[in-house]
This record gives structure tokens, C-alpha cells and sequence, in this order.
């Protein structure tokens, strides 16, 4: 029986009568998300296969974030080894969509506002910890996936070399930040406008939550403030960074905050942003070539853009974003016009 029928009777089973299930736009992960109405109310329906998705940690994290006063969607219904959920509808409106030049400093305050409780989110008990091999294993996606497989670049020794010495120094900029509980993907795609967008009274929701992990400090507001999908001006981004380090100061996240200069922020932020590019930009390509999702190819080159410009300001990086900006985005650039062509 194919899933999507077994989750409508499960639904079913579950008190749903005569769910007409809905796809909606996927994920980048093996989840499936459907909408249907039952007695006039929406709700989602969630495929999450266990064979790929760790459900468990997915209530678990629901239910500290929801502790904390993080607005998640309610869980209705679920059972963790057919993998299918039954989730409160949020709505349609993504935080994304409402997005202007003008609207965006007070949106994305409102944004920064949550992450002091989420960063203070008790971990569960099986939580990953993004240590040094958990961030080498993402960067090694960007020179397997984006590189090798889809670039098909040969490099020589002497970019292997700066390649790994460029990514020792994320690494060990990764592990020096305080560790906190992190979303790993807050941004304006993830968090939902809740009630009238138009209203003061307007809230966010959280979504997509689930690979949640302990991490560096300056993880989900690079997300949020340094998008893979949306570029801002730098003096849209400068002040909204300096009030997320004063909010997470005044909150007493971890101890000491309030003594670490700005300059380690900054270089936490810079450097913790460069990593996440990197990953991402190996990601997207991957998506595309192992799980056939063509949708974010397009996006790649917007993360080298970022590369180029934060890594140029550091010296022991520059190396790397004279490579990024000489090799590979031409490589995009070229293999986007074949593909044209």
C-alpha cells in the first residue's frame, strides 16, 4: 500500500474521519507534509519514514522547545514507527513572504527576540553535539558533492592543502563559541506569521526544528541574518547582529557573555556563517544529484557569493575565497550555461 494511503488510514484510526490529504511543497530531507480540514480546522499531516527520520527526536524537541514557550505546532496524533504525524496547521504565511527592506530590521528583531529561549532549551537526551567531526563531515560535503561530483573540478595538491587549512580554521572557530541548543536552520522560510500579519499582535512560529543540536552560539542567527536564500546590505545586517549579541548577553545564556569582546562575535559570526555556506552550497548540489531535487541548484550561487565576501576579510582565509571566486564560480557559471544550452 503506498504511504500516502497508509497515512490517510491511519489518520483515520486516529479520530480523522475521510481525510482528503493535500501535498505541499517538500523539504530538502525524506519528509512529506499534506494538509487536510476536518470539522473546518486545517491541520498537517507529516510522512516522516523511519527509515530516515529520527521521529523520536522530533517529539522530544517539540516538546522542550514548547517548554521553553517556542511556538511549535501542536502535536495531535503520532506513532514513531509507522513515522506519521498529525501537526496544528500554522497557516501559509512564511515569515519570507511578507519580507521588505522596510518591514524586514523589525520582522527579523522579532526573530532574534526567540533564539535567547531557544538557546536556553534543555537538550534531549539523545541530542547530537556538533563537534569537530559533525562539522568536518558537513564541510566534506562541499568538496565531495559540489566540487567532485557536480563541478567535476581536479584539484591540485596545493588547493587540498588550503582547502583543509581553511577548514581546520572553521572547525576550531565551531568549538570555541559557547555551545548552546540550536535550531540549525532558523530562517525566514522556517518561522511562520501567526495571526495578522498586518498586527502588532502578529507572532512567530517555529518550524522544521527537528535536526536540532548542541552548538556554536552564532549558528541560527547566521541563518537567519545570512540566508542562503536572500542576500540583505551589510548595514541592514551590522545592527540586527549587534542587538542578537546584547540580547544574548543580557539573558545570561551561558556565563560570561557579557565579558567577550565584539571582535570574537563578530569573527564567531563571520567564520561560523562560512561554514554554513560551505555546507550548504556541497548541499544543494547533492540534493540535486543523489535525491534528484533540482529546486536549490539555483541557490548555489548566492552561498559562494558569501564565501567570497567574508572570507576575502580575513587573512588566513583569503586563500579560500581567492579559489571560490577564481575556480568555482566559474564552474557554476559554465556548467549553468551547458545546461541552458
Amino acid at each position: 500500500m503506498p504511504r500516502i494511503n497508509e497515512l490517510a488510514q491511519w489518520l483515520e484510526q486516529s479520530g480523522f474521519s475521510s481525510p482528503q490529504l493535500v501535498a505541499m511543497t517538500g523539504d530538502a530531507g525524506f519528509r512529506c507534509y499534506y494538509r487536510f480540514s476536518f470539522q473546518n480546522i486545517d491541520y498537517i499531516a507529516v510522512d516522516a519514514p523511519p527509515k530516515y527520520c529520527n521521529n523520536s527526536a522530533f517529539l522530544a524537541i517539540a516538546n522542550q522547545l514548547a517548554e521553553q514557550s517556542i511556538n511549535v505546532p501542536k502535536i495531535y496524533a503520532y506513532d514513531l514507527e509507522k513515522g506519521f504525524f498529525c501537526l496544528q496547521d500554522f497557516g501559509r504565511c512564511l515569515l519570507a513572504d511578507v519580507l521588505s527592506d522596510e518591514s524586514m530590521p523589525t520582522w527579523y528583531q522579532e526573530a532574534i527576540d526567540l533564539l535567547p529561549s531557544i538557546a536556553q532549551t534543555v537538550k534531549t537526551p539523545d541530542m547530537l553535539v556538533f563537534d569537530r567531526a559533525f562539522v568536518e563531515t558537513e564541510l566534506s560535503i562541499f568538496t565531495e558533492w559540489l566540487l567532485a561530483k557536480y563541478l567535476r573540478l581536479t584539484l591540485t595538491a596545493d588547493e587540498q592543502a588550503m582547502l583543509e587549512q581553511s577548514f581546520a580554521c572553521l572547525v576550531d572557530n565551531i568549538l570555541e563559541q559557547p555551545q548552546v541548543f540550536m535550531h540549525r536552520d532558523f530562517h525566514s522560510r522556517n518561522l511562520m506569521v501567526l495571526g495578522d500579519k498586518q498586527s502588532s499582535a502578529a507572532q512567530l512560529g517555529v518550524i522544521d526544528f527537528q535536526d536540532a543540536v548542541l552548538g556554536p552560539i552564532t549558528y541560527d542567527v547566521v541563518s537567519l541574518l545570512r540566508d542562503c536564500y536572500v542576500k540583505w546590505p551589510a548595514e541592514q545586517i551590522a545592527p540586527l547582529f549587534e542587538y542578537f549579541v546584547a540580547q544574548m548577553s543580557q539573558a545570561s545564556v551561558t556565563t560570561s557573555l557579557a565579558d567577550i569582546p565584539f571582535t570574537t562575535w563578530q569573527r564567531w559570526f563571520d567564520l561560523t556563517g562560512l561554514q554554513r555556506h560551505i555546507k550548504a552550497s556541497g548541499i544543494f548540489a547533492r540534493l540535486l544529484l543523489r535525491d534528484n531535487k533540482a529546486g536549490y541548484i539555483k541557490d548555489i550561487p548566492l552561498t559562494l557569493s558569501y564565501i567570497v565576501d567574508i572570507a576575502s576579510q580575513y587573512e588566513e582565509l583569503t586563500p579560500l575565497a581567492q579559489f571560490v571566486e577564481s575556480r568555482v564560480i566559474p564552474a557554476v557559471a559554465e556548467l549553468n550555461q551547458e545546461q541552458v544550452s
